[in-house]
């Protein structure tokens, strides 16, 4: 019996999930990409199995996920799930030869991150009522999450023994489980331990150890961080297009600009490449050009 859409998508999720220790969020983009092609040759009302898509298949399909999407990067993003899935189909020895090896992806610009200032930043803290009983939580997440450059799944999975207070450190689990020692401000672990009293006071705690809780007592997801942070950037009058990620931007790009070592920053951060860090050398490159014309005698 050839092999199915669902048992081929199940088993490459289930590659991604041991073989390349994956988090579920990227588990999921990647099954979306491939669940994508399939829903293609239904539509086009072609039976067509995993294993018989070819080079000419892939071709259709960008084409018709342009009228449906044209970004760039959706597309790219999806070309590269679809990759990643027939590269595994080869290594299982489920095919002889990728489909999916001569596809391009479309050519992307750089696209440079919203960064906040500093006084943004403040100003979106003003916005806080610290009267309400999620006030000083609030708080402590937007120093938390500025303070270490977490990402929101990082924050949202910080427990209280992460923290090492005699250190001014925490220990961060990133993508691929993969752990990393970022320091942490003396005003972060200030804003957790006025937060302290209002968690400690919640009637009821699922998971002792979890940081930071909703009001019945459970971890938050990441849609309740992104609208924290949509509410108090509307609240102070920002127009940016923000996210949680933008305070990990801001971050790096604030040690950027205080002349830190990019090598640190990418420890920091906890990303495998340093070319992945790179991308806030382009961010200051007009600070880069003010302090040339500040600075140099020829300037």
């Amino acid at each position: 019996m050839s092999l199915t859409w669902k048992q081929a998508i199940k088993d490459f999720e289930t590659y991604l999930r041991l073989e390349k220790s994956l988090s579920e969020n990227s588990i999921d983009a990647y099954g979306d990409d491939v669940h994508k092609l399939e829903r293609f040759f239904n539509e086009k009302g072609a039976d067509k199995g995993p294993l018989s898509v070819n080079y000419h298949d892939l071709k259709d399909l960008i084409a018709w996920s342009g009228k449906e999407n044209k970004n760039a990067r959706t597309q790219a993003r999806m070309i590269s799930g679809i990759r990643a899935f027939y590269k595994f189909l080869l290594i299982e020895g489920e095919i002889d030869e990728n489909p999916a090896s001569l596809i391009e992806s479309p050519k992307l610009g750089l696209k440079l991150p919203e960064v906040l200032s500093v006084t943004e930043i403040d100003s979106m803290i003003a916005q806080i009522d610290l009267s309400k009983p999620e006030g000083h939580r609030n708080k402590a997440i937007i120093e938390t999450l500025y303070g270490c450059g977490l990402r929101v799944s990082e924050l949202v999975s910080l427990r209280m023994t992460d923290i090492h207070y005699g250190e001014g450190f925490v220990t961060v689990t990133g993508k691929g489980n993969k752990q990393r020692l970022v320091p942490i401000s003396n005003k972060a672990l200030k804003e957790i331990d006025n937060y302290k009293p209002d968690r400690n006071r919640l009637p009821v705690i699922y998971d002792q150890n979890i940081m930071f809780l909703n009001r019945r007592g459970r971890k938050l997801t990441r849609a309740m961080i992104f609208t924290i942070i949509k509410d108090l950037a509307a609240k102070a009058g920002i127009r940016k297009k923000i996210s949680p990620h933008t305070f990990r931007h801001s971050f790096a790009t604030h040690l950027v600009e205080g002349g830190a070592d990019l090598r640190a920053v990418q420890e920091m951060l906890g990303h495998e490449s340093i070319i992945t860090t790179e991308i806030y050398t382009h961010i200051d490159r007009s600070f880069l050009r003010d302090t040339l014309i500040m600075f140099h005698p020829r300037a």
